[in-house]
């Protein structure tokens, strides 16, 4: 990741608020019932670690992983908070070795790639599931571009139904789902948004 794109997100999360709060995020929470009681879960790009912590709470071993130290220093203090506990690590999803044998990868908002390094990121989320694994992607899709109400400001990092279909087709029990929603997440997600939410099992 470029240096100035890490100083804005570092700087962003260098203050005491919680930039997108401290609840979870909305489709995150409403999969609660689809996740496994125990077993090992990974948040990427977790930021302050709402959805990591949500994770924990849940029963589950969580790695959470962010570029932003600023950002992880703030997880483990709502960790605290909540009463649970998670392991953190500082890494750019597109030079990390990623670890495998996860039984749930939540990818909440991690938009920021280009186009032509996303192929690299999806297989990588695919590696590190075991089979049988969940998957839980929500994003925004490029209708979001008219909204601003967060996200990426470019087309090209927004996602559509084709490329995920594309990247994760054989997953079991594959819902891709696209919608409209108000969402309150901090001052970072405020407000209506066009999202676009994953469901799925990686084939045993």
């Amino acid at each position: 990741m470029a240096s100035e794109e890490f100083n804005r997100w570092d700087s962003r999360f260098a203050v005491e608020d919680y930039v997108f709060g401290t609840a979870p995020n909305a489709f995150l929470a409403s999969c609660r019932d689809l996740l496994p009681k125990q077993g090992r879960a990974l948040s990427i790009a977790d930021g302050e670690g709402r959805n990591g912590v949500f994770l924990a709470e849940c029963g589950l071993s969580v790695l959470s992983v962010d570029f932003s130290p600023a950002a992880q220093a703030k997880a483990h203090k709502l960790a605290a908070e909540r009463g649970v506990t998670i392991e953190t690590r500082t890494a750019d999803l597109l030079s990390w070795d990623w670890p495998g044998d996860f039984d749930v990868v939540a990818g909440i908002f991690f938009q920021f790639v280009e186009a032509e390094q996303r192929p690299r990121i999806f297989e990588a989320i695919r590696a590190a599931l075991k089979p049988g694994g969940l998957l839980l992607i929500e994003g925004y899709r490029p209708k979001q571009l008219i909204y601003k109400t967060g996200g990426p400001s470019r087309a090209d990092n927004l996602y559509t139904a084709e490329l995920l279909q594309d990247a994760f087709g054989d997953f079991n029990n594959l819902s891709i789902r696209e919608h409209d929603s108000e969402i309150t997440e901090g001052t970072g997600h405020a407000g209506m948004s066009a999202l676009i939410d994953l469901i799925g099992w990686k084939p045993r």
